[in-house]
């Protein structure tokens, strides 16, 4: 059995192109949850009177993607958790080919989809994603066009939460006070959090790229939110994630990728995403104790090597841009 959870918030707009994928798929032993987080466009009616088969989790007031998709996961029981953003199509045999993939590599804790773009359906959104010591978060080929150059399937540092698969039991061993996903980071890279915790415990994830979903960007968030976050959250997840030997060496590239922004948000302060992008920096300032206390020490030397490891072996060679 699989749990495909999907959040949403305001996405009425949205959801028949996804829900009525989700009807198309190949597979049929998948039970959808969509966790609704206080939507007041008439998501709601939309589903109970189109999806009737779709289980909703309906919560009062809007808390962050992070929150919502804590609630689904705790909500639902099967082997296989897939999380799904609502702004998506897949196609039809995208959920077989991606649980399917972990069902034969038992090796693998968690599966990747190939992301391309809803309107331009050659072009890559993410093929599997990558990290850098820098805590600059990446995803392998974006805005690249789709010539096949990852069609096969692979070893990736993780899997976008867009679309990905994971195993129950493996999100149990990774959550933190009950929780899957840190919710003080609300959202964007709350996967690359969960990404680092499963790659310093040794999970691995495998990238699928017959699983294809096409992604409406930035349909659901994007703009100045995806500014400030992503200002906020890149030094937070550094400072919570990276081990200590690692830190101590590396250090500087944060600093320089963090001054970087700010230099090229203060170039911009026109703009309203430049402004969201420095108003999230200095939170990560304010939240940084915070995050410190959050640290976990590692288990043996080998959790150390193998999170350097993995940063190492899929850190980009071409100047992919960020996710």
């Amino acid at each position: 059995m699989i749990d495909v959870i999907i959040p949403t918030y305001n996405g009425a707009h949205l959801l028949p192109a996804c829900l009525d994928a989700l009807r198309a798929q190949s597979r049929g032993d998948a039970v959808v949850t969509v966790v609704d987080d206080g939507s007041r466009d008439g998501s709601l009616a939309l589903l109970a009177e189109r999806y009737p088969e779709v289980r909703v989790l309906a919560r009062p007031h809007n808390q962050g993607l992070a929150t919502a998709v804590n609630a689904g996961i705790a909500a639902t029981s099967a082997p296989y958790v897939v999380l799904l953003n609502n702004d998506t199509e897949a196609d039809p045999h995208w959920l077989d080919q991606l649980v399917g993939t972990l069902d034969r590599r038992p090796q693998y804790a968690f599966a990747a989809s190939k992301l391309l773009l809803f309107d331009r359906r050659d072009y890559i959104h993410s093929a599997g994603d990558y990290y850098q010591v820098s805590g600059e978060p990446g995803s392998r080929g974006v805005w690249d066009r789709d010539l096949g150059q990852y069609d096969v399937v692979s070893e990736v540092f993780g899997p976008c939460a867009g679309a990905a698969a994971y195993r129950r039991s493996a999100l149990e061993d990774l959550a933190e006070g009950g929780m899957v996903f840190d919710e003080d980071l609300v959202m964007y890279c709350e996967d690359v959090d969960l990404n680092m915790r499963a790659r310093r415990a040794g999970l691995r994830t495998i990238f699928v790229p017959t699983a294809v979903v096409y992604h409406k960007l930035s349909a659901t968030g994007g703009g100045t939110l995806a500014s400030y976050y992503c200002g906020r959250n890149f030094a937070l997840v550094w400072a919570k994630n990276m081990p200590g030997p690692m830190a101590r060496r590396h250090w500087p590239a944060l600093l320089r990728s963090q001054l970087r922004f700010a230099m090229q948000s203060l170039r911009h302060l026109r703009e309203p995403a430049a402004r969201a992008r420095l108003r999230g920096q200095i939170s990560a300032l304010r939240s940084l104790p915070r995050f410190l206390a959050k640290r976990q020490p590692p288990t043996s030397a080998r959790s150390t090597d193998l999170l350097a490891e993995a940063i190492v072996r899929w850190s980009p060679v071409d100047g992919q841009t960020l996710k």
